[in-house]
């Protein structure tokens, strides 16, 4: 049995989506190859220049705020924190400390049952520029420096690696939903730092130790770290040695953590309001915030069990790809113009949204994936997409041709009733077209046959297969089916 558990936090970094940075007006984008190109006087720190603050991120830090049910004080400021490194152009950072944007938050996940995961504060400063490390040397691009860099901090809430993970993952669905930053790590748009410690079983209140593990660049590699040091400190607890507060970088290659530098307080930076930027009222943007919020995941994920049918666990696969969700809402509001025409009762209207899910999550993500196209580049239409699913549904494909007609038309486009009657890939139905073919497969497959008559009635299956290969996929599945075992019988 093990003597401690993990007490973990999380410091989330987040660069917001704005046109400008956040106290000049040059071009907000860390993306840029050039280097040096996006910078100017004021977030390259020249003297005598002055800040200006970014409305658009004040609004978009304070949706977040809201939408993780945090309060948001009256009066925020801005503040100096003093320290120097190679890529801080001025030799310190504007930042916010003792009054950030948002405080006392949560965020709800699940594990095995549903855990509110405290936020003690939400602040904005500006980010720094980025080194770029040569044998002998390093470079600095300042594209990135001045770029409105949101700071989540958590409290020591989490208790394992998964739990970390969860809270990562839907912070990022919610940001993407608020449309504030499209948080994507791989780009370095979203950096999770952990902070893990262990407490021991027997004195729940006492923490250990706390180590950090900075710069986190994906979700696995989050995990994973956490995993890496709580046994590190186990280890060295176990050995009857301490563990010392410090810094700790991640080698995701060898998979461990490695000694940094000792960790900062808060008093090492010196903090001081920044005297070039005036304290913010932030009560007049409230009501605006409130007003532009919208559905977030959790409430999309309950509506979707409530008006389409589907389980809990689906609902909250497809809520968790915005541009997934939005495309099957919009096929939805295609489908039930044509469901209403119909008449069609509560049933096969589920059913109808469950073909549209699966072919959603399972078909068009997979052909997404394997082409390496998202949802916005794909051109498929919502509306040609409820058209190819009534006519799956009225038989006249296969969902075999539905399927590749899906990749043809994610490439090319293109109406999917048009080219089924070009190239005559309407499903066959007649029984005396689906007779003649079945009769041409069992003399073709002798054996097959002569092994279902002594009891193997899974040759069936290769003799399905054989019939629809025969005809492109065309032949109706069930008629198929029924005329197979009536043939074979007959024999």
């Amino acid at each position: 049995m093990d003597k401690y558990f993990p007490v973990i936090g999380l410091e989330i970094h987040v660069e917001l989506k704005t046109k400008s940075k956040m106290f000049c007006s040059c071009k907000n984008d860390s993306q840029e190859k050039r280097p040096n190109v996006n910078i100017c006087p004021i977030c390259l720190g020249y003297p005598g220049t002055l800040p200006t603050i970014n409305e658009e991120a004040l609004k978009k830090v304070l949706k977040v705020g809201k939408a993780l049910n945090c309060q948001i004080p009256k009066v925020s400021f801005f503040e100096r924190k003093n320290y120097f490194y190679p890529d801080l152009p001025k030799g310190y950072q504007i930042s916010q400390y003792q009054a950030p944007l948002c405080i006392n938050g949560y965020l709800e996940v699940e594990n095995s049952k549903l855990k509110k995961i405290r936020i003690r504060r939400i602040h904005l400063e500006e980010d720094t520029a980025r080194l770029l490390h040569e044998k002998n040397y390093s470079l600095v691009d300042f594209n990135r420096a001045g770029i409105p860099l949101m700071e989540l901090v958590t409290e020591p809430d989490l208790r394992s690696s998964k739990e970390a993970r969860k809270f990562g993952e839907k912070l990022r669905t919610i940001l993407r939903y608020l449309d504030v930053s499209d948080a994507d790590m791989e780009k370095g748009q979203m950096r999770i730092e952990a902070n893990v410690s262990l407490s021991e079983i027997g004195d729940p209140k006492k923490l250990g130790t706390k180590v950090e593990i900075k710069n986190l660049n994906s979700f696995k590699e989050v995990e994973r770290a956490i995993e890496f040091e709580i046994k590190r400190q186990k280890e060295i607890l176990s050995s009857g040695k301490k563990v010392f507060q410090e810094t700790r970088g991640w080698d995701d290659i060898h998979g461990i953590t490695f000694s940094q530098r000792e960790k900062e307080e808060a008093h090492d930076y010196r903090y001081f309001p920044e005297p070039d930027l005036p304290p913010l009222d932030l009560e007049e943007f409230l009501s605006k915030i409130i007003l532009a919020l919208p559905e977030l995941p959790d409430q999309k994920s309950q509506r979707y069990q409530r008006e389409f049918f589907i389980s809990k666990k689906e609902a909250e696969i497809l809520v968790k790809d915005k541009e997934a969700s939005d495309f099957f809402e919009k096929a939805i509001s295609e489908l039930e113009l044509w469901m209403k025409d119909e008449n069609l009762p509560q049933d096969q209207k589920a059913r109808l949204y469950q073909i549209a899910f699966h072919l959603i999550l399972s078909d068009i993500k997979g052909i997404l994936g394997s082409k390496k196209i998202d949802f916005q580049k794909m051109r498929l239409t919502p509306e040609n997409f409820a058209e190819l699913i009534i006519l799956l549904w009225e038989g006249k494909v296969s969902i075999k041709v539905a399927k590749e007609l899906l990749e043809r038309m994610i490439i090319h486009g293109g109406d999917p009733s048009q080219i089924i009657e070009s190239e005559k890939l309407t499903q066959v139905v007649r029984i005396e077209e689906i007779e003649k073919v079945v009769k041409e497969v069992l003399l073709e497959n002798p054996k097959a046959v002569k092994d279902y008559k002594e009891g193997k009635t899974q040759s069936i299956h290769f003799l399905f297969g054989k019939a629809m290969g025969k005809t492109k996929g065309k032949l109706n599945p069930q008629i198929l089916k029924e005329i197979l075992e009536k043939e074979l019988k007959k024999l």
